[in-house]
């Protein structure tokens, strides 16, 4: 069974940082290219970034290039999204996301296996 467990949600101030990490079992990470995404009250879930298998591959999108930043272990089994400088509109539930495909796509469709969903809460 495949399950993802996302962690490092919080409350924090504008400005600040926060690491979100998800820990992949029951596949083999390396063969497996993971995204995160987040949802906020009322909206539609959201691409945030993707990585390849590898890691040497990375998508991210345009509402938060150069803030977020998705990086993996995978050693660890773990892919993590820095966040920095958050600002109050990233508040939202942020999941972790697992895929067979290679190709790096934004859809969440293209995604098998979804983490619970950690929340992040940014205030002003």
């Amino acid at each position: 069974q495949v399950t993802l467990r996302g962690s490092g949600g919080g409350l924090v101030q504008a400005g600040d940082s926060l690491r979100l990490s998800c820990v992949v079992s029951g596949w083999i990470f390396s063969n497996v290219r993971m995204g995160w995404f987040r949802q906020a009250i009322g909206s539609e879930r959201e691409f945030l970034a993707t990585i390849s298998r590898s890691g040497n591959l990375r998508s991210s999108a345009d509402s938060v290039k150069g803030r977020f930043t998705i990086s993996r272990d995978n050693t660890k089994s773990t892919v993590y999204l820095q966040m920095n400088n958050l600002k109050p509109e990233d508040t939202a539930v942020y999941y972790c996301a697992a895929s067979s495909k290679v190709v790096l796509t934004t859809t969440p469709d293209d995604y098998e296996y979804w983490g619970q969903g950690t929340q992040v809460t940014v205030s002003s």
